[in-house]
């Protein structure tokens, strides 16, 4: 109960900024629509709508980080959180109560993709519905590295780092705009050790059908999402104690 009241408030504060919002939606659409018209003169798979969309998905996600981020920051700096630091609430509760509203944010973003893709010409079916709800890990995961960043770093460094550098990775890194296979050694291998390509790998084996082929993708990361929510809830707690 706590965690949702906080979790209401959190709402609020996002929906403050409209802005941001629409432009956290809107942008991956743009790029989806860029690049299918692309697709149209190039002759490579790598740009079909079908193989396209769950990288794009993906990508759309970054900007949960940028958000999460920004808001426990901004709580931080106007000592918001040191006035509800006074209260009952544990660290896994102010948590839990910043990722709630994101969870359904990512759900909307995610599903905002998908039918920009079925009117580019993806085939709506079971799978496009299981592809939404793959996605799900992966929201929480990159809401789980905004949160652990805006714990840590201030407003202005985490627009740097979750605006910029974790989107970038997030492209780069995920195969969503190129064959990490072309490119292959060092590049491939730092890739696929990270969650961002195994969480791409996972919508595209969903949309294909080829449901066994989404392990070991998805254990990589719900993984790496445990791990940096624990860390996240870890690193709030001193935080607490330290205010």
């Amino acid at each position: 109960m706590k965690s949702m009241m906080f979790g209401t408030r959190t709402a609020k504060e996002i929906l403050r900024d409209p802005i941001s919002l629409f432009f956290g939606i809107a942008f991956p659409v743009i790029i989806l629509l860029l690049l299918t018209l692309i697709s149209q003169n190039v002759p490579n798979d790598l740009f079909h709508v079908n193989h396209l969309t769950p990288g794009i998905a993906v990508f759309g996600l970054s900007f949960m980080s940028l958000f999460s981020a920004q808001i426990i920051a901004k709580d931080r700096t106007s000592e918001f959180l040191t006035r509800l630091f006074t209260t009952p609430m544990k660290a896994n509760d102010f948590i839990v109560g910043y990722t709630l509203p994101l969870v359904p944010m990512a759900i909307v973003q995610t599903m905002v993709c998908f039918l920009v893709a079925m009117l580019l010409g993806m085939e709506f079916s079971l799978n496009t519905v299981l592809a939404i709800i793959a996605i799900l890990p992966a929201a929480i995961l990159f809401i789980s590295i905004g949160l652990l960043c805006g714990t840590i770093f201030s407003e202005k460094a985490v627009a740097g780092i979750c605006g910029a550098l974790l989107t970038n990775l997030a492209a780069w890194l995920s195969g969503t705009w190129f064959s990490l296979e072309l490119v292959g050694g060092l590049f491939e291998k730092i890739a696929y050790a990270l969650p961002f390509v195994h969480a791409v790998d996972m919508g595209r084996a969903i949309i294909a059908g080829d449901y066994l082929d989404i392990f070991p993708h998805i254990w990589w990361v719900i993984g790496y999402g445990i791990v940096f929510t624990l860390l996240a809830v870890y690193l709030f707690r001193k935080k607490m104690k330290s205010s």
